[in-house]
């Protein structure tokens, strides 16, 4: 096991799986430096009530371009679209730095989003591409530790920008980040791709943009802008709804389409995505709320509140790591049914520790939390990426990546909705009660996502971990 450790970084690919390591690090520290500067950037911008916007434009952004940028990374290579990914992602930092109004910021944070969907599949499809599987439960382990390590400091980060100089850094340092990581991909990877004529399906990419877009629309703005039972709750819902059926429809009949739906087919691509959305959803639901609870109820500072949330993945990196010892052996469900069941016991735990005062118990429930994700998350990928081979890895990449996304997206509208509604019958956003309960029913909607990831994985096929469609 030290020796193939040693063996994918000691060879030509080393180079390689440093220069997307690097890449995943720019877009793990994004994922979790806002969550604790959301109080302070609402104490500058105002409209507390839109701050769920910040997380679900992003993801929104992101959801729809990742399997874009994935087909176009099957007909044009990996580099290039990893490349354009990170330039989008630097402009839309760099404009994030100067936004004078929530809504600038907002859309910022589309733009963020739109480069994140380029680079987070590719560092994962050029692992698949350039490792066997056996290597990959070790590559994987790595990404995810530097996804993990990154993700730690993120809030940190942002809670000592925060803090002590300004939430504008957060955005700023992205910048600097995004331009070594592109010198490093652009000297070190090479590929040789055989370029064919596609046609990449824009109009399924705007319908879905808009489907997704009127859905969280109506979540995230009913009940703040408009009455829940309204014409325009109505449009919404309603037109979300069709835009969705249309999406659908346009897939099924299109060339090459932009979300391939007949890899839903395959019953492990269905519980792979399944698992990617749950996923999306908890993690979210941790990262966007759990500091603005601390802060607001719990009278944390910003730092304490962002060691709360890397203690989320204090213990994902060493899972990950060691989630091949069970699935190469023993198959992927081991792994992650493993992984899943514990993340029902640490949703359920942080249900309990609501209303405590004592940051070390939300820091226990989050370590255990991030045990039950690393067995989970890594092999979930790896397992889709073994069931097909090179010409639709990129894709199924960016499926179980968009599913995450999506997930995601809708799962921070629906707790914001949560959230917004309790904090509005109640005593406001300043009074820690109603701060208390509003978070309490947004872990219930936690909760829930586990469950689902739980089924999933009980019902997912039987595959072992060595199976590989290239060898």
């Amino acid at each position: 096991m030290e020796q193939m450790a040693m063996s994918v970084f000691r060879d030509r690919r080393g180079p390689i799986l440093i220069a997307i390591m690097l890449s995943s690090a720019l877009m793990a520290v994004d994922s979790t430096v806002l969550a604790t500067a959301v109080p302070s950037i609402v104490a500058d911008l105002g409209e507390f009530s839109r701050y769920p916007w910040l997380f679900s434009g992003y993801l929104l952004a992101q959801a729809v371009t990742v399997p874009v940028f994935s087909k176009l990374a099957d007909t044009y290579g990996r580099k290039p679209v990893i490349l354009t990914g990170i330039a989008i992602f630097i402009l839309g930092s760099t404009l994030a730095v100067f936004a004078p109004t929530m809504t600038v910021l907002i859309l910022c944070r589309i733009v963020q989003g739109m480069g994140a969907g380029a680079v987070q599949p590719m560092g994962q499809t050029i692992a698949g591409d350039i490792y066997t599987v056996r290597e990959r439960a070790k590559v994987q382990g790595y990404l995810a530790s530097v996804w993990a390590i990154s993700s730690m400091f993120g809030p940190l980060i942002g809670g000592l920008f925060s803090q002590y100089v300004s939430w504008r850094w957060i955005f700023a340092i992205n910048i600097p980040l995004g331009l070594l990581a592109a010198v490093m991909v652009w000297r070190n990877f090479r590929e040789d791709v055989e370029r064919t004529r596609h046609r990449i399906d824009i109009e399924g990419a705007l319908v879905l943009t808009l489907g997704l877009t009127l859905l969280l629309l109506g979540l995230l703005e009913g009940g703040e802008a408009w009455a829940w039972v309204s014409t325009a709750s109505l449009v919404c819902f309603a037109g979300g709804v069709a835009a969705l059926a249309l999406f659908v429809f346009i897939e099924r009949h299109a060339a090459e389409p932009v979300v391939n739906l007949r890899l839903l087919s395959r019953r492990l691509i269905v519980h792979a995505v399944l698992i990617s959305a749950a996923i999306g959803g908890i993690v979210l639901g941790l990262t966007s709320f759990v500091p603005t609870y601390l802060e607001r109820a719990a009278g944390a500072t910003p730092v304490a509140a962002g060691i709360a949330v890397a203690a989320l993945t204090i213990a994902w990196p060493l899972a990950s790591a060691n989630a091949g010892r069970i699935y190469v052996p023993h198959g992927f469900r081991a792994s992650i049914t493993l992984g899943a069941s514990i993340v029902m016991v640490g949703t359920l735990l942080l249900l309990l520790v609501v209303g405590q005062q004592n940051i070390w118990l939300v820091v226990a429930v989050a370590i255990v939390l991030g045990s039950g994700l690393g067995f989970t998350a890594a092999p979930n990928v790896v397992a889709a990426q073994s069931s097909v081979g090179w010409s639709e890895r990129a894709e199924v990449t960016g499926l179980t990546m968009f599913a995450r996304s999506a997930g995601s997206a809708v799962a921070v509208a629906v707790y914001g909705t949560i959230s917004n509604t309790i904090i509005s019958s109640g005593g406001g956003d300043s009074d820690p009660a109603t701060v208390v309960d509003a978070t309490r029913g947004v872990f219930y909607g936690v909760v829930a996502a586990a469950l689902l990831l739980l089924v999933a994985a009980w019902t997912l096929p039987k595959v072992k971990g060595t199976q590989d469609r290239d060898t």
